[in-house]
């Protein structure tokens, strides 16, 4: 029971991944929104926005046929949705007394942090336990996701 509401305590699990274009026309703002990120390219915003631009537009093309063989867009939120809705169902077997949601946060596509967040926040949970879906750690996966995630999340 939450102390808070005197309901069934409420968990948020909120599973990070990179996220990938959903089809052709999201290939070029889904590079910018990676070249863009501090973490993959150290420069100060000043030069790194139009080095993200003029990367992002010159592989547009390249990524686009690469996207194109795997159906026209990345099976990486069709997959982690797979895994959200099964965690949520392993969660609610093994802890009945507790309301437990999933939710993603994709890194550079959508759903992006800040609507993730926004959802969290809907929730209203007593906790939030982030799951990190990399395979590794680095600054540029993990690190960058919960700095995104400090900066669009203000809740438990």
């Amino acid at each position: 029971m939450s102390p808070l509401s005197g309901n069934r305590r409420k968990i948020a699990v909120v599973l990070f991944n990179l996220g990938g274009p959903d089809g052709q026309d999201s290939v070029r703002p889904f590079l910018f929104n990676l070249f863009r990120d501090k973490a993959i390219i150290g420069l100060p915003a000043i030069a790194r926005y139009p080095l993200a631009a003029l990367i992002s537009t010159t592989r547009t093309k390249l990524a686009q046929a690469n996207y194109a063989i795997m159906g026209g867009g990345s099976p990486l939120l069709p997959e982690t949705e797979k895994q959200a809705s099964a965690l949520e169902a392993d969660l609610a077997a093994r802890f009945p007394d507790a309301e437990t949601r999933c939710f993603i946060a994709m890194r550079y596509w959508k759903p992006l942090t800040d609507q993730t967040a926004k959802a969290v926040k809907a929730f209203a949970p007593d906790e939030v336990v982030l799951l990190p879906l990399y395979p590794q750690f680095s600054t540029t996966t993990t690190g960058s996701s919960l700095q995104a995630w400090k900066k669009a999340y203000a809740g438990p």
